[in-house]
Formats: C-alpha cells, sequence, structure tokens
C-alpha cells in the first residue's frame, strides 16, 4: 500500500518518491512533488477555475507520455471536476482548485495544460496567447525579437502583454482579453501574427509549413481556439532536464543574448519568485483585460 500523507486534511497515497525522472539530473519524484508545493502560491490562481488537461509522464520523459483531458480513474471524490464543451461532446474534466488537488495531480506526474477561457463562461476567452516556436538555426533569442515587436502591436491596441518561457525552446505570450469569443481571439492573433511576418519576413511566420520553419519564428496564433490547450504558468515540462515554463521579465527578454539566459529548471523557481513575486500576476486583476478592437 502506498504510503498517506495529510494535506490540509485530505488524505493523499503518494508513492515512488525517490524514482528519476529526470535521468540527466538525477530529479526524483520526490523532488517533483516538493517543487509543487513550493511553487503552489503563485501557481494555483493560474490553474484555478480552469479545466486541465494532463499530459503524463509517470516515468520520465523517456518513458510513455501521454494525454490525459478526462477526471483519471481512482480521482479523489473531493477533487472538483467540471462538465466542459468538446466537439464530440459534453466531457468532465479536473479543476484543480486547492493545495491538496495540486499534490494529488503532482503525484500522477503530468505537465499541466489549461484552456483561455474559465468554466464558468466557455463561451468567452479571457486570455490571448502566442507561442513562439523557434525552428533551428533560430533559438528563443529570436522569438524574444518577436516577443518584443508584439508587445507593441498589442499596446496599440490598448492590451499589455507577459511573457513566460515555455519549458522547452521558446517562448509565450499572454495578455488578459475580454468581451470576445475564442474564434474572435483566435482571428486577432492570426491578423497579428500575419503582420509580425509582414514586418519581420526574415525572422516572423505565421504558416506552420515545416519547410519554411528553419531560421524562423513561427507564430503559433492557433492555441486560442477553445479546444486547444496552453502549457500553464509554473508547470513543469516533460523534457530530458526539470525545465519549468517560467514567467520573465521584459528587461530580460531584451537582454536576452543567449538561449541559456531563458533557461530555468525548478530549482530556480522558488529564488526568481521570491525576487519578482508572480510576474504574470497582472493577468489575474480584475480589470486589466483588453478589449480587441
Amino acid at each position: 500500500m502506498a504510503p498517506i500523507t495529510v494535506v490540509e486534511g485530505r488524505r493523499l497515497p503518494i508513492s515512488n518518491l525517490e524514482k528519476v525522472l529526470y535521468p540527466a539530473t538525477g530529479f526524483t519524484k520526490g523532488e517533483v512533488l516538493h517543487y509543487y508545493a513550493t511553487v503552489a502560491e503563485v501557481l494555483l490562481p493560474h490553474l484555478r477555475d480552469r479545466a486541465v488537461s494532463f499530459l503524463r509522464y509517470p516515468d520520465g520523459p523517456d518513458g510513455q507520455v501521454f494525454f490525459t483531458k478526462n477526471v483519471p480513474p481512482g480521482t479523489p471524490d473531493w477533487v472538483t471536476t467540471a462538465e466542459v464543451p468538446r466537439v464530440e461532446g459534453p466531457s468532465r474534466m479536473v479543476l484543480v482548485q486547492d493545495l491538496p488537488s495540486l499534490m494529488w495531480a503532482a503525484n500522477l506526474v503530468a505537465e499541466f495544460h489549461t484552456h483561455q477561457w474559465l468554466v464558468d463562461s466557455p463561451d468567452e476567452a479571457d486570455r490571448i496567447v502566442f507561442d513562439l516556436d523557434p525552428g533551428a538555426p533560430a533559438s528563443i533569442v529570436q522569438c524574444c525579437e518577436v516577443a518584443l515587436w508584439l508587445r507593441e502591436r498589442l499596446a496599440a491596441d490598448g492590451i499589455e502583454a507577459y511573457a513566460k518561457t515555455s519549458g522547452s525552446k521558446g517562448l509565450h505570450l499572454l495578455a488578459a482579453v475580454r468581451g470576445a469569443s475564442s474564434e474572435r481571439v483566435s482571428e486577432y492573433a492570426k491578423e497579428l501574427a500575419v503582420e509580425a511576418e509582414k514586418a519581420m519576413p526574415r525572422l516572423a511566420l505565421h504558416r506552420m509549413t515545416r519547410n519554411l520553419r528553419p531560421g524562423k519564428v513561427f507564430v503559433d496564433w492557433s492555441q486560442n481556439a477553445a479546444r486547444k490547450t496552453t502549457a500553464t504558468p509554473y508547470t513543469l515540462r516533460a523534457r530530458p532536464e526539470p525545465t519549468v515554463s517560467a514567467p520573465v521579465t521584459w528587461e530580460e527578454i531584451e537582454e536576452c543574448g543567449s538561449p541559456g539566459r531563458l533557461d530555468f529548471h525548478a530549482t530556480d523557481i522558488a529564488p526568481r519568485v521570491q525576487d519578482y513575486g508572480d510576474l504574470l500576476a497582472p493577468l489575474l486583476e480584475p480589470g486589466s483585460a483588453g478589449r480587441l478592437p
């Protein structure tokens, strides 16, 4: 029987704490759980009231990696769930609303991915996201150039953007929006991606076409579709090392001259939170959302 721990009055079975999930660094499952407990205060607000898709990697990133969208078998009855719309029909998904739920989910060993809308209002997007994905030999350095252009372009429409690393190769730009459907937000995001390509034809690309990708940054606007999800701020990623989708400052983006400057691992995040707080907290503030033109 798995050991039991108690988190805020909830009994949680936990298992295999010594199991190495990231062989490149020796990072264990116990350290994964410790990481999530440490960053819970800044992570939970970005998960709350959003249906979560889990990208699971229970044997590490070199093992089987698979998405779990529906409520997993064995989910405790105290974990909040909600019915959400899907193309194939309504589905019941998990909401990670509190620390016990977060630790239960962390024990599954999974990345956290969320939609750009809240479960109470699935017909209205509250986020716009741009996933900046570099095609080699381009890197996150080139993503930063595109991000700075998009920041100014969004500001021209009264929308304030914030940034985080993807935890992989690229960069995510996010902004709070209101009064528009996911379809309209997707249209607007595509318009800006097309503008970016016209403004920086040797650097930015709005099409996913593979043979066009080398040396350019794909401005993926499609993540705004209602059915799609994006890696949640502060989630660990299923990569060779325990990298994190970490919020970053615009000064860090402006000064990024090499990919390593924006490569953050689990052990980097607590000191950053202590220094900066949650750099994405403004996304959660009432009244901060902009309206699309």
